[in-house]
């Protein structure tokens, strides 16, 4: 699962969830920069993969060969005696400086097999309140995916835009995983050089252009481990899901109850793989398939892209004013590969000191596939690049990377990388792996299979060996657990979906005949109502439920 410029796996917030959450909770910050003075080893992991299984520590006790064919185990219901001061910590609360959203920061160990108080992560925290009418039902997280994206940046969406049902009577609560935003995050380039980064040619045509490529990979990792080694072995997936066990005690909630989406669903389902007895209600929407390898999972996300472009386009050349012509999808196809081709013979200008290059222009369109609503703007940009203005695509994509006005990025690409590169082996590992693998990605995707796959080497170079692996959860003993996919949607395939819910022991799936990247808090009032269904009074759907 991967998408545009080497940004491994990155499944993002749907378009407007990015726009509307743009609150800044400044007030809400861990501020823990102290720990980046006390580096680990360079290139080495804490735990080597295939040594331990994922999510066993020297506390859990267990361990068994890496496989991918084998299932995430839970951990010990039992708190261990070395954790229990962080699961008996006290969230001291304050105003976050936006009107009803509370800050808070807690304490969980760097190293959940060997936690000491010395080299403690703090993370971010923030809530809203529940205060409408109706029955208090605790807490209610939210993760809204990345990996690397800040959850609480989407709270203040989630707070006000869920169905009002179910805010006035849960507590909405984020924390931003460890490594990312406010949560000691992980950082690797400077600005500038962010900039040089993106603009590298990912569709190479000679020996060249691939070694200036690979550089950047290896230019990109290099930084990581300079300005962030001691993280790189500690911000998986199994870790953040550990994190969220912790927050639950600290809420005073029994059971969890979350809402994830996309990424945030292969947190969501590992939670409930290592801690099937606290499951309560899980909504997993814009579902990931963790049975997959991280190279199945980059071709099948690019299907996904070709899927939502065609999409796009079916509707684009209905309409008198489509940049991309008005005879059919294939036509629109082949004019997209030649505007393409055109920025990567000669870029566009923008008004600006960075010219829009074919691979910012690839990044620009694929930012849009992630939302319908964003179709106006793309057709808009797309017009405005025939007539020479590449700056409305050029946005596009600067908003996909979270590139502010003033030139200076979030963490969410370097956080994104960290957290893949440590959750599976990488895709490919070297220009002839991806040689290769071509044929396939350019198969699933004619319009942007190439970039996708010449996209994939980054955790081949990545300085830390990964710790987990492609496994099948069944979370058996699992509560009920609502898992949400969408025909048409780009950055999760449906299929895995599918495949998710199949392998939840108590998993059920819920169908959006639809567009965009998830489902849940999108327009939709059938599957609003399923879901709120689900999450006041535990319904679920019937089998087979599909919304159009």
């Amino acid at each position: 699962m991967l998408t545009p410029k080497r940004a491994k796996r990155l499944l993002r917030t749907p378009f407007t969830v990015v726009a509307v959450a743009g609150l800044l909770l400044s007030a809400c910050s861990s501020g823990g920069t102290g720990h980046r003075a006390e580096a680990a080893s360079p290139g080495r992991s804490t735990q080597s993969a295939g040594s331990t299984s994922p999510g066993t520590s020297s506390s859990a006790g267990a361990s068994s060969s890496a496989s991918s064919s084998a299932s995430l185990q839970p951990l010990p219901s039992r708190i261990p005696a070395d954790l229990k001061p962080y699961y008996k910590q006290k969230l001291h609360w304050r105003s976050c400086g936006v009107p009803q959203f509370d800050c808070a920061t807690m304490k969980v160990p760097l190293d959940y097999a060997h936690p000491h108080s010395s080299s403690d992560l703090k993370l971010a925290v923030a809530r809203k309140k529940a205060a409408g009418p109706g029955k208090r039902l605790g807490s209610m997280l939210v993760n809204p995916g990345g990996p690397g994206g800040s959850a609480i940046d989407y709270l203040q969406y989630a707070a006000l835009g869920y169905p009002a049902s179910v805010t006035s009577r849960y507590t909405m609560v984020a924390v931003d995983p460890r490594g990312v935003a406010r949560s000691e995050p992980v950082e690797c380039l400077s600005d500038k050089q962010m900039d040089a980064f993106t603009v590298v040619d990912t569709t190479p045509d000679n020996a060249a252009e691939i070694s200036k490529l690979t550089a950047a990979d290896k230019t990109f990792d290099a930084a990581c481990e300079k300005r962030s080694a001691k993280f790189l072995g500690h911000v998986s997936t199994i870790d953040s899901a550990r994190d969220m066990d912790v927050l639950r005690a600290l809420l005073g909630d029994k059971k969890l109850t979350y809402v994830g989406k996309s990424y945030g669903t292969f947190l969501g389902a590992t939670y409930a793989g290592l801690f099937p007895q606290r499951v309560g209600r899980l909504v997993l929407d814009g579902a990931m398939d963790p049975s997959v390898s991280a190279l199945e999972s980059s071709r099948a996300q690019a299907g996904g892209f070709e899927t939502a472009f065609n999409a796009f386009a079916a509707d684009c050349v209905k309409r008198t004013d489509c940049p991309l012509g008005s005879k059919s999808v294939d036509d629109a196809g082949k004019r997209l590969d030649a505007f393409f081709a055109s920025l990567d013979a000669h870029p566009l200008s923008t008004g600006t000191s960075r010219p829009l290059t074919e691979s910012l222009g690839t990044t620009g369109v694929i930012a849009a596939m992630y939302d319908q609503t964003a179709w106006p703007s793309l057709r808009g940009a797309l017009d405005s690049a025939q007539k020479g203005d590449g700056d409305p695509l050029l946005k596009l994509s600067d908003g996909y990377y979270e590139r502010g006005d003033n030139g200076k990025y979030s963490n969410l690409m370097y956080a994104n990388a960290a957290v893949n590169c440590l959750d599976l082996p990488p895709a490919l590992s070297s220009p002839a792996d991806v040689e290769h693998a071509l044929p396939a990605f350019q198969k699933a995707s004619p319009h942007f299979g190439t970039s996708l796959a010449w996209s994939s080497l980054t955790c081949g170079y990545w300085p830390v060996r990964a710790t987990g692996r492609a496994e099948r959860i069944p979370a058996k003993g699992a509560a009920p657990i609502l898992v949400v996919g969408t025909i048409r949607d780009p950055a999760t395939p449906y299929a895995w979906a599918v495949s998710l819910a199949s392998q939840l022991s108590s998993g059920h799936l819920l169908t959006y005949n639809g567009d965009g990247h998830t489902a849940y808090a999108r327009g939709s009032s059938c599957i609003d109502s399923a879901v709120n269904a689900y999450l006041l009074a535990g319904r679920v759907p019937p089998t087979g439920k599909k919304c159009n």
